[in-house]
């Protein structure tokens, strides 16, 4: 079986993982934080970077740094993870789903200031398989409207807009090192602060409240709690993991590519025929490779083409089921529950991702067999 998502090893994480438990600091904010903090600062000229212990928990601090609360609405796109939904719904806020683009499955900037009301507070641009969202336009609305911009880039560690990395166009931003992405320390993530106004407070948020980043300093006597927070921050051995991973993120992305452009070219023949769409990236982006999917022609029945890669051991899956008609979202109960969103459900009902991980490259021409192969019976 050709696997979905395969994590990729250096090498090197049980050497720093070990040499992070010898160090006996566990709990976060060591070594190895800090070089993978400064790394990603150097790398993205952000501002201020957190390491999270996951992108929902960064999601869930630029919700409280927005200053989400009780009745706000904050707009989002419906396909997207439901971590997304999570961090506002958590909140007590509502989140107003707007629909996709066709091209790059992202929020369709065109949509979004008609969904604004007296009660919006933020927008989440979301960044679809690496791919930036427009954000020219997404943050000139959010101007004009004293709205707060949150990026989720979870799938767009390594990818830009416009020379811009993707987590440091809006006022913060939220990236993922789960185990499925590119650069990966199984469960991880990172806060993005580009508005300094925000950036104090995130530390205290993401350390359970308190002010113990001062006391560790030495700047205070004693810390206490002084905010809203939770424990939110990677611990070391996952930073230690993270920072063998990052010392070959470069070269993670440019083999993801190579996978990636593979994939495109040899698919290129199905799309000419229409039975399949391959992926649009706009030239004022650069991914990361982090996604290859295909959308079905309307009329090949999903689950069957799914089953038949399964039988000839290829493992291939879809996402998203889109949130605006999800269970959570009908028990929230809001005046958003009857929302039509045509694109979305048209495209969530036929996109399929193909294998990818780093060294998926071997297989690719085995996986496009099988595609074509899945196809034709139809």
């Amino acid at each position: 079986m050709i696997p979905f998502n395969k994590p990729y090893l250096t090498g090197k994480e049980a050497i720093f993982v070990n040499e992070a438990i010898q160090s006996r600091r566990l709990a976060g904010d060591g070594k190895f934080s800090t070089k993978c903090t400064e790394w990603i600062k150097k790398y993205t000229s952000c501002r201020e970077v957190f390491l999270t212990n996951s992108c929902t928990a960064s999601l869930e601090i630029a919700s409280i740094l927005a200053g989400v609360e009780a009745g706000d609405e904050v707009i989002m796109p419906s396909f997207t993870f439901v971590s997304t939904a999570n961090a506002v719904a958590l909140r007590g806020a509502v989140p107003v789903f707007v629909d996709i683009r066709e091209d790059t499955m992202n929020i369709d900037e065109e949509l979004i200031e008609s969904a604004v009301t007296h009660k919006t507070k933020a927008i989440i641009a979301v960044h679809y398989a690496g791919v930036g969202c427009e954000m020219d336009v997404i943050m000139d609305i959010a101007r004009r409207n004293n709205l707060i911009v949150i990026e989720d880039a979870a799938q767009g560690f390594m990818s830009d807009y416009k020379g811009k990395a993707l987590g440091t166009i809006g006022d913060i931003g939220c990236y993922s090192f789960h185990e499925t992405k590119n650069v990966t320390c199984g469960k991880g993530g990172a806060l993005f602060i580009n508005n300094d106004r925000f950036s104090k407070r995130a530390e205290i948020i993401r350390d359970v409240g308190t002010d113990r980043g001062k006391f560790l300093r030495g700047e205070v006597n004693q810390y206490g709690w002084i905010d809203l927070g939770s424990s939110y921050i990677l611990g070391e051995i996952g930073s230690a993991y993270l920072w063998a991973q990052l010392l070959e993120a470069e070269a993670i992305t440019e083999n993801r590519l190579i996978a990636w452009n593979k994939y495109n070219s040899q698919l290129r023949e199905l799309e000419e025929v229409g039975v399949i769409r391959r992926p649009k990236v706009p030239i004022n982006c650069k991914h990361n490779g982090h996604i290859y999917y295909a959308l079905l022609k309307n009329g090949i029945n999903r689950d069957d083409f799914l089953e038949r890669m399964k039988k000839n051991s290829v493992q291939s899956v879809f996402h998203y089921i889109p949130l605006h008609n999800s269970p959570a979202m009908r028990k929230l109960k809001t005046k958003y529950n009857s929302q039509r969103l045509p694109i979305t459900e048209d495209l969530s009902s036929r996109i399929v991702r193909l294998p990818m991980w780093t060294g998926v490259e071997a297989h690719i021409s085995d996986v496009t067999a099988v595609v074509k192969k899945s196809i034709e019976v139809d």
